[in-house]
């Protein structure tokens, strides 16, 4: 017969304050971190915790072959937002594009993107790709096979 496992959740470790760290340490959050996930993924999607457009993105990338680690983020948490904001804008990435009421160029793009990321993030090749819409469409029109496939995420 089998037996019912209880359920557990696995929440990440409380932080540690920053004088107990060493100061090499860099956390999650921080700008070189993320630039390092991003470059060291052919594919990676940064969401909201319990986003259901994230595990959209997920499925189909799942069925396309493609296993993306998914980073999520604390929907209440300003600071690693706007650590995320940094390091995309450091990054040089077009993140116009996933933008949806910002369709002109500003020259100021700290305070202009700070409140209008819409998440899930999908990152190919180390370049921001865009979100659940972009991604949805080049599948649709059979572009997406291919550019996975020059990212490294597929094989065959």
């Amino acid at each position: 017969m089998q037996e019912a496992l209880p359920y557990k959740r696995w929440d990440a470790p409380p932080p540690v304050p920053a004088a107990a760290s060493p100061p090499t340490t860099t956390a999650f959050g921080s700008p070189t971190v993320v630039e390092s996930l991003i470059k060291g993924n052919p594919v990676i999607v940064i969401g909201k915790r319990g986003c259901f457009m994230c595990h959209v993105v997920r499925k189909l990338l799942l069925g396309l072959g493609v296993n993306p680690p998914i980073f999520e983020i604390d929907g209440d948490d300003d600071l690693s937002k706007g650590m995320l904001v940094n390091a995309l804008i450091s990054n040089e990435n077009k993140i116009g594009e996933i933008s949806s009421s910002n369709n002109n160029n500003n020259k100021n793009k700290d305070s202009s993107y700070e409140g209008k990321l819409q998440f899930p993030l999908v990152f190919v090749g180390g370049k921001l790709f865009g979100g659940l819409d972009k991604v949805m469409a080049t599948h649709l029109s059979g572009e997406l096979v291919p550019i996975l496939k020059q990212a490294g995420a597929l094989w065959l």
